[in-house]
C-alpha cells in the first residue's frame, strides 16, 4: 500500500473538488492510528465544503472533507488500538480544522476514536451516530417524526 484516494479540495487557480489518488507522505494528520475508511456521512458542513458555499474549512488547502468517519484500524502505534478494530470518529475538527473522512485511509489521534461494539456495523455505527448527533442539536420528537416519516410508519 503507498497510495490512497481521497476527495481533494484545491482552491487555486479556482476552487474545484476532484477524487485524486495520493501518496501515503500525503496522509497530513497528526496522529498515531491509520484508519482504512469505509463509510462518511454527508451532512449540511460537507455540503458547504465541497460546493465553496460556507466557511466551513479552517484548515490550510489543499483539503480533504469530511466531518465523521467509520473503518477498520489500518496501522496503530496506539495501545488502544489494534489493527483490525472497527473505529468511528466524529467531531474534533475532522473535515473543519484536519483532513477528514472523505478518504480510502486517514491518519488520527487514538484520542479521537471510538471502538465500534461487536455486532454492529461500520455503516449501523455511521447511521446511529448521526442520529445522535440530530437528536441533540434538533430535538428527539422532530427527529423520531422525521426517521418515521421517511420509513413510512407515521400517521401523516
Amino acid at each position: 500500500m503507498t497510495q490512497f484516494q481521497a476527495l481533494l479540495l484545491r482552491n487555486e487557480p479556482s476552487f474545484s473538488a476532484k477524487v485524486e489518488t495520493l501518496p501515503l507522505s500525503n496522509l497530513k494528520n497528526e496522529g498515531d492510528v491509520v484508519v482504512r475508511v469505509s463509510w462518511s456521512g454527508i451532512n449540511y458542513k460537507d455540503a458547504l465544503a465541497v460546493t465553496n458555499t460556507g466557511k466551513i474549512i479552517r484548515g490550510d488547502f489543499p483539503f480533504v472533507p469530511g466531518i465523521d468517519l467509520a473503518g477498520v484500524v489500518e496501522s496503530s502505534e496506539s495501545p488502544d488500538f489494534n489493527r483490525g478494530d472497527h473505529v468511528l470518529s466524529t467531531g474534533w475538527g475532522l473535515g473543519e480544522n484536519i483532513w477528514g473522512g472523505y478518504s480510502s485511509l486517514q491518519r488520527l489521534k487514538a484520542s479521537s476514536l471510538l471502538k465500534i461494539p461487536a455486532g454492529l456495523s461500520a455503516r449501523d455505527a455511521m447511521i446511529e451516530q448521526t442520529a445522535k448527533d440530530d437528536i441533540l442539536r434538533y430535538g428527539k420528537n422532530k427527529v423520531t417524526y422525521w426517521v418515521e416519516k421517511q420509513a413510512g410508519i407515521s400517521g401523516d
